[in-house]
């Protein structure tokens, strides 16, 4: 029985391209911080797609996403989504934490002690 791929999906490749040279100042900001094994030693990707999802950014040693929430999130239909999309993402075995884009250039220190709360290694 084969397992069926959940990671990286070749149909979403184009996309996670485009969202990768596109990331908002927030993403970027904290992205700066996280890539190459620049924080705990962990090795961050950002636009991963798990199923038919991106998530921001994904660490599988910690099997931890992480997402950043503009104003669109505080509408009540994308909020529902997020929920959603959370439940099932945890449902697959990860952790997913979420911070407002505002959080992570006011105070990073607190988003970077939040992130290395949930690793589990």
């Amino acid at each position: 029985m084969s397992k069926k791929r959940i990671h990286t999906k070749k149909g979403l490749k184009e996309y996670r391209r485009e969202l990768r040279n596109n990331l908002t100042p927030a993403e970027a900001f904290l992205w700066k911080h996280l890539s190459s094994r620049k924080f705990e030693g962990r090795k961050f990707q950002r636009q991963h797609s798990i199923e038919n999802y991106i998530v921001d950014f994904y660490c599988a040693s910690e099997k931890l996403i992480i997402e950043l929430d503009g104003e669109m999130h505080n509408n009540p239909i994308v909020h529902e989504k997020d929920t959603l999309r959370t439940k099932r993402l945890n449902q697959l075995g990860f952790t997913v934490i979420r911070f407002e884009n505002k959080m992570v250039f006011d105070h990073l220190t607190s988003v970077l002690k939040g992130i290395k709360d949930n690793f589990i290694n």
